[in-house]
This record gives C-alpha cells, structure tokens and sequence, in this order.
C-alpha cells in the first residue's frame, strides 16, 4: 500500500454511465505513486479516455471517487485543478496565434502571475525544442510541434501532475520519439505523469503499466512484471501466408497465443513445446513458405496479446 503522503491518485471504485445504458467505466480502483510514469493501454473504446477525464475533473463520476494528492475529485475539484495538467486527443490551439501567444493566452487563463509569463514560456520553449518557432502561427507548425506546443501550453501553470491522452496518435516516429525524451525530462524534474497510449513501445517506457478493457483494468505491473507473466517461449514466423500459418498453429496444444503482426506471425508457445525446426518442417509439409522462423524475446506488444486473450478466456469460463 503507498504512504498517503507519496500517492498522487488514489482511485476507489470509478465507474461512469452514459445515459442508462453505455457503462464506459466500471468500478474501477488503483493507486499512482507521486513521480511515477503510468501507461494506460487497452483497445478503443476500453474506458481510458472517460477515466482520464474524471481523474482530471472533466467528467464527473457516477459512482466511486479519486483523490489527487488527497483532494477529491468529486468533492474538492478546485483543489485539484491546480496541481493538474490535462492535455486531451483534441487539444485545441489557436491556429492563428503564434507559439509564443498561445502560451500567454494559455498562462492568463490558468492564472499565471503576469511577471511569471515570460520566463515561464522561454524555458518551456527551450525543454521542447521551439524556441526558434517562437515566432510562427501554430497552423503553420509541423504535427510533432503542435504536439509539443501543446504539452507546453498544459505545462504553462507548472502542474504536479499531468494527465495526457494518447498524445503521439498520429505523429511520425521521430517526433514521437522527442516527445518521449521531453516526458522523461519531466520525470526526472518529479513530476508525476500519467498517459494514455496505443504504441507498445512508448508502454515499456512507464514506470507501471495498466491494462484496460470493457471499462476494467484487467491487470497493471511494471513492464518486467508483466513480461514475466508471459510462460512461454516467443517465435516470429516470416510468411506470406498468415491466415493459413495461424490456423496451422493455433489448434496445439503447446501454442498458447498466435497473433498476426505485420507480415510476421507471432507464436507464444510452452517452454516444452517443438523446436524451431520442428514449427518450419510442421508448416513446411502443408505447403507454407517461410522466409524466417526465428526466437525472440517477449515484448510488451505479445505480452498484452497473451494477456489480453487470457483476459477473455477466463471471462467466457466465468459467464
């Protein structure tokens, strides 16, 4: 159990309805301790965004409640606003203000002391890489710096704790990449950030990770905590044929999780299963072609494949 004193979220029993009918969030309970790096991950449509929304005082709960360094959301919203950023999927800036505009407007009306402006801009401009686009409209700036821009702009009033939605969705790889080094700044600063995303790779970057679907974290760990959930043995199988692959290989009993990604087919399979020769001579004499049949190690992407397809097994014997 965290000490009160170091927990930035406490959440007890969140739940959230639209309407009568649409539960998007269901009793939902966890902690983040202060200074963390916390992954959301989970398919559309999981809750993670309804959840992200009442832990940031958008959205208000239909059941249950959160702390936020010991302030309810539910009852104590103006206390918490303060100490929190939120940057959500649709993020708006003024496309006709500059970057440098959009951070005062921004800064005023999160009641920044006018003194404070300033010098709080420029050093945000320097950690995310803009100062030299100080000057330009933010229609005019790249999808990565308009990202950046606006993390900045959320940053504006120096929050303790930043809630940020999917924020790479849709930017290219190298942009995604300076992002990430600008959160890991924030981490090191203390700051506590607790974000959204679809990419596994930006989820082996957090400190915790939850998994969330049909409005429930199903299961959260460290990264190397959930890897080692994982039983079995990781081959890629190179193909053309993944559709044919997958159904030659899932009906064993020692392949645990078979999943196409890319043009690769992903097997999970038991530490006492066949050999890699074995798996190609297997696929070799029903007529598939293979360009590589080769071990790797467990990721984060078939770690939530396997986990996520357990999930859903364990509720089918439940119902």
């Amino acid at each position: 159990m965290t000490d009160a004193l170091d927990m930035a979220i406490d959440a007890r029993g969140l739940s959230h309805r639209f309407g009568s009918s649409v539960l998007a969030v269901d009793d939902v309970s966890f902690q983040v301790s202060s200074g963390e790096i916390f992954g959301l991950v989970g398919p559309d449509g999981a809750g993670k965004s309804s959840l992200i929304r009442m832990l940031s005082t958008v959205l208000r709960p239909s059941e249950g409640d959160a702390d936020i360094f010991g302030a309810s959301v539910l009852h104590k919203p103006d206390a918490v606003k303060p100490r929190i950023g939120y940057m959500s999927q649709r993020f708006s800036l003024y496309p006709d203000l500059t970057v440098t505009e959009n951070l005062s407007f921004f800064a005023n009306l999160r009641g920044v002391p006018r003194r404070e402006i300033r010098p709080r801009s420029a050093r945000l401009l320097e950690f995310a890489g803009l100062t030299e686009f100080a000057s330009r409209q933010a229609q005019f700036l790249s999808g990565g710096m308009k990202q950046k821009l606006a993390l900045a702009v959320t940053l504006i009033h120096e929050p303790d704790l930043l809630f940020l939605d999917e924020p790479t969705t849709g930017v290219d790889p190298v942009s995604r990449r300076e992002f990430w080094r600008i959160i890991a700044g924030l981490h090191r600063r203390g700051i506590t950030v607790f974000v959204a995303t679809p990419y596994m790779d930006e989820a082996e970057r957090c400190t915790h990770v939850a998994f969330m679907d049909g409005g429930r974290i199903l299961f959260r760990d460290t990264p190397a905590g959930l890897k080692s959930r994982v039983p079995g043995r990781l081959l890629e199988v190179c193909t053309k044929e993944q559709r044919t692959t997958r159904a030659l290989l899932e009906p064993h009993p020692w392949a645990l999780s078979v999943t196409v990604l890319g043009d690769v087919v992903r097997l999970i399979f038991t530490p006492d299963g066949p050999s890699e020769l074995e798996i190609e001579t297997l696929l070799s004499s029903a007529g598939v072609v293979t360009q590589c049949v080769r071990p790797v190690r467990v990721d984060m992407e078939a770690t939530f494949a396997f986990l996520a397809e357990e999930a859903r097994q364990n509720r089918e014997v439940a119902s």
